[in-house]
């Protein structure tokens, strides 16, 4: 047990680090991103005497490391600043689109998961027959193709031509459940597509290693059926691996939705963070980066737990 938990407290320490080395890369790069945030926020007409007051108010003619400072510090006592153009602080900004992102990931991973399993596990059981050639053929062609292409397609057919379901994912304040079943519809079948291809082939690869060892096999000869020696032998054995490949393809979530709200006009956080890149709100940009970052080095921590608490021997090499 004290050696788990050292390992445990080893993966978050490194988590931290990395975090910290992230935050330095969100800064720098976002700090290089052409235009003055200051002119942004008063317009083209405004006066150098205007913009050079604003950039002073909002501490832009500091230096960088200075700037870097204190939105460090401002970070861990969870307070990202103000947003330049919106002039309001950062932290309720994202907490009024934060709620939609996690409903949107929520759905998505609530659909994803199951539908990723079965075609996984089912693959595996029928390794090397059609409907193992038929999945694998699904998953290639899903993973190969682009989320934002995806996307469009599902507009053009479902929107567009048949007219079904809104290509905007507008939810009104009096929405029933018809009303957000349409505006998800599209931006969830999106994302479950893409995410369970991927999670699919993991899972038939964790599976596969699993049935070919020597216990499945003494299973067998004992009289076990085929489908009972994977469900209470195989599988048991393959969690492992199979959570490590759920949290990995879950944190496709956090860079695929950027283009999904985007593209549904969805008022979500990764929205939230074009805008800011359009605007040039740095301290708006900069806090999304990093819970981005957050939320996918949170997501490889689990899924790194889960490798040590299913293999004994990530416990003596970890």
């Amino acid at each position: 047990m004290k050696t788990i938990f050292k390992l445990v407290t080893k993966r978050i320490g490194i988590a931290l680090i990395t975090l910290f080395i992230v935050s330095a890369v969100v800064f720098s790069i976002s700090n290089l991103l052409p235009g003055d945030a200051a002119q942004e926020m008063l317009g083209q007409s405004a006066t150098k005497e205007a913009v050079a007051e604003l950039r002073e108010a909002y501490g832009l003619n500091d230096p960088p490391i200075i700037r870097y400072t204190k939105w460090l510090g401002g970070l861990v006592t969870l307070d990202a600043g103000v947003s330049l153009a919106n002039a309001r602080p950062v932290s309720v900004l994202i907490g009024d689109r934060l709620s939609k992102s996690l409903l949107l990931a929520g759905i998505t991973t609530l659909i994803a998961v199951p539908f990723a399993l079965f075609l996984g596990i089912t693959a595996a059981m029928h390794s090397g027959e059609r409907i193992d050639k038929v999945i694998n053929v699904f998953t290639l062609s899903m993973v190969a193709v682009p989320e934002f292409l995806l996307a469009t397609i599902l507009v053009l057919v479902f929107a567009v031509q048949l007219n079904w379901l809104p290509s905007l994912s507008y939810i009104a304040q009096d929405a029933g459940f018809y009303d957000y079943f349409r505006a998800f519809a599209l931006p969830v079948v999106t994302l479950c597509i893409v995410l369970s291809a991927q999670m699919a082939r993991m899972t038939r690869a964790a599976v596969l290693e699993q049935l070919s060892q020597p216990y499945v096999e003494m299973a067998l000869l004992k009289g076990s059926t085929f489908s009972r020696a994977v469900l209470k032998h195989a599988l048991p054995n393959a969690v492992g691996p199979i959570v490590n490949a759920i949290a990995l393809s879950l944190s496709y979530l956090l860079g695929g939705v950027v283009i999904v709200e985007v593209i549904f006009n969805y008022p979500g956080v990764a929205s939230l963070m074009v805008d800011a890149v359009t605007n040039r709100d740095m301290p708006l940009l900069q806090a999304c980066a990093m819970l981005f970052c957050l939320g996918y080095l949170i997501l490889v921590l689990i899924a790194d737990i889960a490798a040590i608490l299913a293999n004994p021997k990530l416990r003596t090499t970890g």
